[in-house]
């Protein structure tokens, strides 16, 4: 029976369908990590089978693409702050990319497609723009749109999200500060001479 509000008035309606319980269980926490397993095998497959990413290394680099060096571009600024050698120097984030590679380069296969995975999933606007909340080209954010990201995987209820922050902080902040350009501002001389 409605009410004049269109609300059901039986009884046996007022109770919470156990089904529907907002709580994230054990089991729906496992269905739902292999739904977004399958959901990101789907769109990498699609992707790569579309053409939309290339397997091929950029020229001059062993491990990452020509897709990712646009991406790298605008991560970089966004991960390391305001550092005065992005306004010296105009190849500072190519440099960086490059030690990123050198470094990608004496990893494990799996790390390397995992990582090259991490970069084709923030390339495709599919993916991107749910994922990240920037929906326009990541190359063209803003540092504010991409720290709001970072600080939203950081903090994500998601081990996947949790582990993408994490991974691209790490390995972008390593191989920024692996560099002699970064050195000054932090203090530290250099490796001794031998």
């Amino acid at each position: 029976m409605l009410n004049a509000l269109g609300q059901n008035k039986n009884k046996e309606q007022d109770y919470m369908d156990p089904n529907l319980n907002p709580q994230l269980g054990r089991r729906s926490l496992l269905k739902l990590g292999l739904g977004a397993s399958l959901a990101l095998s789907t769109v990498g497959l699609t992707a790569s089978l579309t053409g939309c990413t290339s397997e091929h290394a950029a020229p001059q680099f062993k491990v990452l693409r020509e897709s990712d060096l646009p991406l790298l571009a605008a991560l970089y600024p966004a991960i390391i702050g305001p550092h005065p050698a992005f306004a010296e120097s105009s190849d500072a984030i190519a440099k960086a990319s490059a030690q990123l590679d050198w470094t990608l380069e004496r990893t494990s296969p799996f790390v390397q497609k995992s990582i090259l995975d991490l970069l084709g999933l923030l390339s495709m606007p599919v993916t991107r723009g749910p994922l990240t909340g920037v929906w326009g080209d990541m190359a063209k954010a803003s540092p504010d749109q991409i720290e709001a990201f970072l600080l939203r995987w950081r903090d994500s209820r998601f081990d996947m999200l949790r582990q993408g922050q994490k991974t691209l902080t790490q390995l972008l902040q390593m191989s920024w500060y692996a560099l002699p350009q970064s050195w000054a501002t932090t203090g530290y001389p250099g490796p001794p001479v031998i």
